[in-house]
């Protein structure tokens, strides 16, 4: 099932006070994106929100395509498992 979606009423924008991450996740992230950002959750969901992200659930999990990134959560426990940068 895959659902394309930005609304409002999105399961995973519902459920946004759930999203997190293990210590691997948060410096897995870190080190996909060269970020320097302490709370990766707090920027993971400021981009979910993003009025110009798309939500795609594929499966399991979550795609979230926003900028330059794409952000995978998994979908039953909200958990943020990797994120990448994607050449367009």
């Amino acid at each position: 099932m895959v659902i394309k979606t930005n609304d409002n009423k999105c399961e995973l924008i519902q459920n946004l006070d759930k999203l997190h991450t293990t210590e691997l996740g948060v410096e897995r992230i870190k080190k996909n994106l060269s970020l320097d950002e302490d709370d990766i959750v707090s920027w993971c969901n400021d981009k979910i929100l993003s009025s110009n992200a798309v939500i795609v659930r594929k499966g399991k999990n979550w795609y979230i395509d926003i900028d330059d990134y794409e952000i995978t959560v998994n979908a039953y426990s909200y958990t943020v498992i990797t994120a990448h940068k994607i050449n367009k």
